[in-house]
């Protein structure tokens, strides 16, 4: 099991108890022709595509669980262990299988997750199934302030969700509070990059996935998710009718673009943060890569490394978070372990739609070890190493990397 300390528990504000009494979805049905994944090892990458289509819809269903008003709650794992509703583990889950949920529980958890929002427009890192909101990573104890990549998520789902639904009624009803979300990410005013402050005690967690790193000074990571949500946020305006306010965020969206191409680049990768874990970031590079973030000639180099450095930054069809021998200069996290070298199945997919730039048949090859190691463990979890796994049936391990897995294939169809 993950590292998840003692946790303290904010007191939900009256917008909660207002969208709790939405209406609960209805039972899911299986697509037609989606059975059980099978138990046969992936020669191909469309069978391993395959597999994880099966396998994530199978677990997003059986992690279902019913929140205290009667609304679906989808925590990040099957079984217990994260006893929450995590807002950027289900955007992951929506980035790599939306046609797994219901368009109600779709608009049901928008709403459930949107109604946490503080009063200074700070969005939740999770939400206990009670309906209390939690607002930094470890259950309250991360940071004194809340997380920094909060709101872009909620962007996401908002985004999602409108993708599937079509829905523009909900999205006039609720853009505005996106917007305010967006106002409250710690940015520097000069760049516009997300900053997290320096010292101690720690201002803020960053990007989730890295809750237990403490990164300071501008963080690429969560500069990045704010440039995905500033575009995002433009299509949601958009589609509310207000044009001019979306172009300003898309304004936005390439002030930071360009921010991050020059602030993190060093040559070959970017780089975590510019003050505290001022290291080369393999996930965040990939990420910009995908995004459409790094510049052509970034995502040569970027592809190149990740081609060249293989065998040091993947195990198992798994990636770390730095290169090869690295670890982050300010942990807790014992070398080796979750967020400080362990190998995760998350980024996958940014990873090979990357590599697949300079070697599409290494990024195949990626995706199938990956798929054939989760058959082979008969578990899917959330990172591991050498004698070493945390968390099993871990949601965003086996939906997340369909995404860029997608993307890779449309690429190469338009060649």
């Amino acid at each position: 099991m993950n590292p998840m300390p003692v946790r303290r528990c904010a007191v939900p504000n009256a917008l909660l108890l207002g969208l709790l009494l939405a209406p609960t979805a209805p039972a899911f049905e299986l697509p037609a022709g989606n059975t059980a994944a099978s138990n046969s090892m992936p020669a191909t990458l469309k069978q391993a595509t395959d597999w994880l289509e099966k396998r994530s819809t199978q677990m997003i269903r059986d992690c279902r669980r019913k929140t205290k008003s009667g609304i679906a709650a989808f925590p990040p794992q099957v079984g217990g262990g994260y006893e929450a509703f995590w807002l950027r583990d289900y955007a992951y889950m929506l980035d790599g299988n939306l046609e797994a949920f219901t368009e109600a529980e779709l608009k049901d958890s928008y709403r459930f997750l949107l109604a946490g929002q503080r009063d200074d427009g700070a969005m939740v890192d999770c939400i206990k199934f009670d309906g209390t909101p939690i607002y930094m990573p470890g259950f309250g104890s991360i940071g004194a302030n809340p997380v920094a990549d909060g709101s872009q998520f909620m962007v996401s789902v908002a985004w999602r969700t409108f993708q599937r639904t079509r829905d523009t009624n909900l999205v006039s009803a609720t853009v505005d509070a996106l917007v305010k979300g967006m106002r409250a990410v710690p940015r520097d005013s000069a760049s516009g990059l997300v900053f997290i402050k320096p010292g101690t005690p720690l201002d803020r967690a960053s990007y989730g996935f890295t809750d237990s790193i403490r990164k300071q000074g501008s963080e690429l990571f969560c500069s990045l998710l704010f440039v995905q949500a500033s575009r995002q946020l433009a299509d949601l305006l958009d589609a509310a009718g207000r044009a001019a306010e979306a172009r300003k965020w898309r304004g936005e969206a390439s002030r930071v673009t360009e921010s991050i191409r020059t602030v993190f680049w060093d040559g070959s990768l970017f780089r975590a943060a510019t003050a505290v874990c001022n290291q080369p970031d393999i996930w965040g590079s990939v990420f910009a890569v995908f995004i459409g973030v790094a510049t052509p000639e970034q995502a040569k180099a970027i592809a190149q490394y990740m081609k060249n450095n293989y065998s040091g930054i993947v195990k198992r069809g798994q990636l770390r978070h730095l290169p090869a021998g690295m670890y982050w200069e300010s942990t807790d996290t014992p070398a080796g372990k979750y967020q400080n070298g362990a190998f995760w199945a998350t980024p996958v997919g940014w990873f090979v739609y990357t590599l697949d730039l300079e070697d599409p048949g290494l990024a195949d090859k990626t995706v199938i070890d990956m798929v054939r190691d989760f058959i082979a463990t008969k578990d899917e979890n959330e990172c591991i190493n050498d004698g070493y796994v945390n968390v099993s049936h871990y949601i965003a391990s086996v939906a997340l990397p369909l995404d860029g897995i997608r993307q890779m294939v449309n690429r190469r169809g338009r060649k």
